[in-house]
C-alpha cells in the first residue's frame, strides 16, 4: 500500500494546473495570492475557487527566498523544562502571528548541534533572530554572526558583545528590591542560590542583593550553586546545606535566581523540617508561582512588554530605550514574609 503523505505529496497541484483550469497564465495565479498585485477582482476570484478545488497554495517560502524576505522569525532558545521559557515562547509566538510573522523554533539546548541548527535558519534566510536562551555563550554569539548577516536581539540576558542589541530589564535595582524586601522582614542572614553560571548570563540581580545588603550593615552569607534551572538540582542543594550547617548558622532569607529554583529550595525546607522557616523571594512569577502550594513573592519581568520592544527593534520600529519594559513589577505574595517580624515590618 501506498504511504499516503507520501500520495498527496506526489498529487501536489501547481499554479499550472490551477491556470489550465481558469484559462489564465501562471502568472496570473500567483498575483491572485499577493495583496496589492494587479488583477480584477473577478479573475481573482475564479482563481482563489479553481485552487480550493484542486487543493493548490502557494509556496510562500519558495517566494520569500526569491524577494529576500520571507516573514519568519528565528527564536534561540534552550531550557525547555523552564516554565518561564515556555511563557516567553507563546508571547513570542503571539506576538509575531500579530504581525504577519512565523515563528522558526532553534533549539540550542545541545552545544555541540547549535552550528549546524543555525546555518539552517541561514540558509532558510529568516527576517531576523530572537535569543531568549539561558546559555548565551560568547561561541553561540560569533557562530550567529558568521553563519549569516541576519539582525539579533536578546532578550532577558545581557551580553559583553558591543554590537548585541540586549532588550533586559534593569536585573540590578529588581535585586535591590527584593534585598530590601527581605530587610524589611527583620531577616538577619541572607542566601542567594544561582542557576546558569555562564560569562554572558549577567542577571545583576545577586549584586543588586548585594549592594542593598551592604548598605544596610548585611552580608551575603551563603551563595548556593546549582549550575541549572532544575527544580531537582534546588532540592538537592538546599538539602545538603541544611545538612551540613548548624541551625544557628543557617540563613534565613533565600533570594532565588527564578521561581523553579525557589519551589525545589522551599520543597527541600519543608520535608527537612516542617517547622523550620526560611523567608523565599523567586523571580519571574511563573503561573505556579500564584498556586496555594507555594504562594511566592516573586518578580515580574513583563515579558509581553520585554518581547513587543524586541520586535520592535528587530523589525525596524523605534527602540524605546527607557520604556516600561525596563522595569517589571513586584508580586507580592506569603513566601518571604517572617513569622517573627514585628507588625511595622509586617506591613511594608
Amino acid at each position: 500500500m501506498k504511504n499516503k503523505v507520501r500520495e498527496k505529496q506526489q498529487q501536489k497541484a501547481t499554479a499550472s494546473d490551477v491556470a489550465e483550469l481558469v484559462g489564465v497564465s501562471k502568472w496570473t495565479v500567483l498575483r491572485a495570492f499577493k495583496n496589492g498585485a494587479s488583477i480584477s477582482p473577478k479573475v481573482r476570484e475564479q482563481v482563489l475557487e479553481a485552487a480550493n478545488r484542486l487543493g493548490f497554495r502557494p509556496n510562500l517560502l519558495a517566494r520569500g527566498l526569491k524577494q529576500r524576505k520571507t516573514n519568519i522569525i528565528g527564536v534561540v532558545t534552550d531550557e525547555f523544562n523552564n516554565p518561564h521559557t515556555l511563557k516567553m515562547l507563546s508571547e513570542v509566538s503571539h506576538q509575531l502571528n500579530e504581525r504577519g510573522y512565523m515563528m522558526l523554533l532553534l533549539n540550542t539546548d545541545s552545544q555541540e548541534n547549535y552550528r549546524s541548527v543555525l546555518e539552517m535558519a541561514g540558509q532558510l534566510q529568516v527576517d531576523g533572530l530572537l535569543f531568549l536562551a539561558t546559555i548565551l555563550s560568547d561561541e553561540l554569539i560569533l557562530t550567529a554572526e558568521s553563519v549569516h548577516q541576519v539582525p539579533s536581539v536578546h532578550v532577558c540576558r545581557n551580553t559583553d558583545t558591543p554590537d548585541v542589541e540586549v532588550v533586559n530589564i534593569d536585573g540590578f535595582a529588581a535585586g535591590m528590591e527584593m534585598g530590601q524586601l527581605l530587610l524589611d522582614q527583620g531577616y538577619q542572614r541572607f542566601g542567594y542560590m544561582e542557576g546558569r553560571n555562564t560569562e554572558t548570563t549577567h542577571l545583576l540581580r545577586m549584586e543588586g542583593y548585594q549592594s542593598v545588603l551592604q548598605a544596610a550593615g548585611k552580608k551575603l552569607d551563603i551563595l548556593l550553586k546549582c549550575n541549572h534551572y532544575d527544580r531537582e538540582i534546588a532540592y538537592r542543594a538546599m538539602s545538603d546545606y541544611l545538612r551540613v550547617t548548624p541551625a544557628e548558622s543557617r540563613i534565613d532569607a533565600l533570594f532565588c535566581e527564578n521561581d523553579v529554583l525557589a519551589f525545589g529550595a522551599m520543597q527541600a525546607i519543608r520535608d527537612y523540617d516542617a517547622d523550620l522557616h526560611i523567608g523565599i523571594v523567586g523571580f519571574d512569577d511563573v503561573e505556579e508561582a500564584r498556586t496555594t502550594t507555594w504562594n511566592l513573592t516573586t518578580w515580574a519581568q513583563r515579558s509581553d512588554l520585554q518581547i513587543a520592544e524586541a520586535l520592535n527593534r528587530l523589525l525596524g520600529s523605534p527602540a524605546d530605550e527607557q520604556g516600561p519594559w525596563r522595569y517589571g513589577e513586584l508580586r507580592i505574595r506569603q513566601s518571604h514574609l517572617n513569622p517573627a517580624a514585628d507588625p511595622i515590618s509586617e506591613a511594608k
